[in-house]
């Protein structure tokens, strides 16, 4: 399991750098997060894009150790480590001319890069955590912050470039942002019903791994009659495959349903 979300995480760090390098960088458009903040200091500093996104990021990995959580902030930063190194190795060579070609192909390889690692417990490092502690401190959507923080790379690609490549770089932030959706969809929320003889264990983990609350209900196996109970945590998309892990190590026999939930009503924190 460890071993396919490395695996995931050096293949979503390779297509990170090939598009950036061969299609955003080359065409002066600038990808989203963090990844583009550094494109920005790239242009005014003689550092590479890809050593500027390693030293960003190191202050963002202790905010996200000390208020995200260890394991992801370890994982998240390893994504940014090798995409800093396929920075380093791949070479900036321009594929097309097309500027929109560039801003379109480069947020759809670079989104790809970004979003994979999200199935696995891992992000792209960087903004991703920075949004989830502003919304943790605040109880607002991730969403916004992230449409602040991009929108803030969009300005400042214009004030440093030329307009007209600001407006390729919100394309190029677009496409990503539908990508990524398509891939994994931190915004939606699911509900998990477990099916368990070792409730106690299960709920302790859970509450160890995932901050979020569990309503326990007695319940009889149909078949074998024995005494169960069913948990029901309701989780953002984020958090899927920290759950499953979860569930597995503590009750590997356990029955899990999980549906999509349309909408919440009441105490649910919107980290996510």
């Amino acid at each position: 399991m460890e071993l396919t979300k490395v695996g995931v995480i050096i293949i979503g760090a390779l297509a990170v750098a090939v598009g950036l390098n061969l299609f955003l960088i080359p065409a002066d458009v600038f990808a989203s997060g963090m990844t583009g903040v550094a494109q920005l200091f790239a242009a005014l500093v003689p550092l590479s894009a890809g050593v500027l996104l390693f030293l960003l990021n190191i202050p963002v990995a202790v905010l996200g150790w000390v208020k995200v959580g260890k394991l992801f902030t370890f994982y998240s930063f390893l994504h940014v480590a090798l995409t800093t190194f396929f920075l380093e190795v791949v070479p900036v060579q321009e594929i097309s001319g097309d500027i929109l070609l560039n801003a379109v192909f480069g947020g759809v390889i670079s989104a790809a890069g970004a979003a994979l690692p999200l199935r696995y417990g891992a992000s792209a490092g960087g903004l991703d955590i920075i949004a989830l502690v502003l919304a943790r401190m605040n109880d607002s959507p991730v969403g916004m912050y992230f449409l602040i923080l991009n929108g803030m790379i969009v300005v400042f690609s214009g004030l440093l470039f030329d307009w007209e490549a600001a407006l390729y770089t919100l394309v190029a932030i677009y496409v990503t942002s539908r990508i990524i959706d398509m891939i994994h969809t931190r915004h939606v929320k699911l509900t998990a019903m477990v099916v368990t003889k070792k409730p106690e264990e299960v709920r302790k983990a859970v509450h160890a791994n995932i901050t979020r609350g569990i309503t326990r209900m007695p319940a009889k196996g149909g078949y074998d009659e024995t005494d169960k109970e069913v948990l029901m945590i309701v989780i953002t998309r984020y958090e899927l495959y920290s759950l499953k892990q979860v569930i597995h190590d503590q009750d590997p026999n356990a029955f899990t349903n999980i549906v999509n939930t349309a909408d919440i009503y009441g105490s649910f924190r919107r980290d996510g």
